[in-house]
């Protein structure tokens, strides 16, 4: 009987022929906690007696969620994390190095087979480049960082063939929206998900990190892509380690298998407050929104920032309107300032934040008011998400935040591209 890609990683990682179902302990490849998490897993590694890392190359602490710092209390958090990357020689991504799901890949730390955790949900981002990638507590993640291994349930797997020419103004954050739209919140909960066909190859690496990072909001344990030439020459330029290309076999076994064609695919939002209430845009369309939001480790990567100063350049944001900006990370910013992205886009009146989460999680920048619209690249849209309860978050790809903002409403940003 075949495997599919995620028997396989694990497989490979706990030293025996693995299946869906199974519980196994596997090696892990690397480990990372951000400043939301990362202070409960000291905490846990020292009740556990820890006292070193098991490789401090191949685990990473990164302050993106709160950076800078909005008060004291997480300033001692910060510090904390700071004392405990120099004590035992970890990797530290400090303020305005960028987002956790950003810089691990930029920075070379995962490639094609690896089986990556971190102590946050959307680590499952990784996925697109042929890994196994996963969120976990922060106590597992304690105890990784001491032994290096795990314990899993091999999940089973529901693979998604997307087939199909890709229409002007229409994206991969637009795909994902509606598969999650039709899988439900919990429709893929403790499964892997597989994504394969002609329209996912069409896409760029950082198009399909979109799709991976969000497939936690079906419930998915992780968003599994193929090994291609376009994953080859991303990490290629990032790590030198070789790749270990894994495929599904043929005969695979999948607990479903769904197809979509994005030939036909509409521009889609979702609506307050959760994730899977999408709707087409056209359903939506015209909504007055007060804020709109481009960045988050969803969509803050040098290609989301292009696509909207297209749309931007030499236009000017609705006066009623507060735009703002923030890179994924310290390269993406930089990369943006050199090509003159983020001229077009302060120029056109957006405000740039620091790389990093900024307001996607609530603790500090743009913080919106009762009552308020917001149209956001981000991956979640649940009551106080960006920090108010009262406000109505809808999710939407950077084209349609770029030609909302500019209209003042949720727009359609399809004829921008004709």
């Amino acid at each position: 009987m075949g495997k599919t890609i995620a028997e396989k990683i694990f497989s490979t990682h706990c030293g025996k022929e693995a299946e869906a179902g199974d519980l196994v302990v596997a090696d892990l490849d690397f480990i990372m906690a951000q400043d939301g998490t990362a202070p409960l897993a000291i905490n846990s590694f020292n009740e556990m007696g820890g006292k070193r890392a098991f490789d401090p190359s191949r685990v990473a602490l990164v302050i993106d969620h709160s950076a800078p710092s909005p008060n004291e209390g997480v300033s001692s958090l910060h510090k904390l994390m700071r004392e405990f990357a120099a004590d035992k020689e970890v990797i530290l991504y400090d303020i305005g190095d960028g987002v956790c799901h950003q810089l691990l890949p930029e920075q070379g730390h995962v490639a094609s087979g690896d089986l990556v955790i971190g102590a946050d949900s959307h680590t499952c981002t990784y996925g697109a480049l042929n890994a196994f990638s996963t969120g976990v507590g922060s106590t597992d993640l304690a105890a990784a960082m001491i032994s290096g291994k795990l314990w899993f349930k091999v999940p089973e797997t529901i693979k998604y063939f997307c087939q199909g020419s890709w229409p002007g103004g229409v994206f991969s954050k637009d795909l994902i929206l509606r598969i999650i739209g039709d899988t439900g919140a919990d429709g893929a909960t403790y499964l892997a998900s597989e994504f394969s066909g002609d329209a996912i190859s069409a896409l760029e690496i950082e198009e399909r990190f979109t799709i991976s990072n969000m497939v936690i909001e079906m419930g998915a344990k992780a968003g599994l892509m193929e090994f291609d030439e376009k994953v080859e020459r991303w990490l290629k330029s990032r790590t030198g380690r070789p790749p270990q290309a894994v495929f599904a076999d043929d005969d695979a076994v999948y607990l479903d298998v769904r197809k979509y064609d994005v030939s036909n695919l509409e521009p889609q939002v979702a609506c307050p407050h959760t994730v899977d209430n999408v709707s087409p845009l056209k359903d939506v369309e015209g909504l007055p929104i007060q804020q709109a939001f481009l960045g988050t480790c969803t969509n803050g990567r040098l290609i989301d920032l292009k696509i909207a100063a297209a749309i931007l350049g030499g236009k000017k944001v609705s006066p009623a309107v507060r735009f703002i900006v923030a890179p994924a990370s310290r390269e993406v910013y930089l990369e943006a300032m050199q090509q003159g992205i983020l001229k077009a886009l302060v120029e056109a009146g957006a405000a740039v934040v620091t790389p990093g989460c900024g307001p996607c999680v609530g603790t500090h920048n743009g913080v919106p008011s009762d009552g308020e619209v917001v149209l956001s690249t981000a991956n979640r849209n649940f009551k106080g998400r960006m920090g108010n309860s009262n406000a109505f978050i809808y999710l939407a790809s950077p084209a349609t935040v770029a030609a909302s903002a500019l209209e003042g409403k949720i727009t359609d940003p399809r004829p921008y591209f004709a």
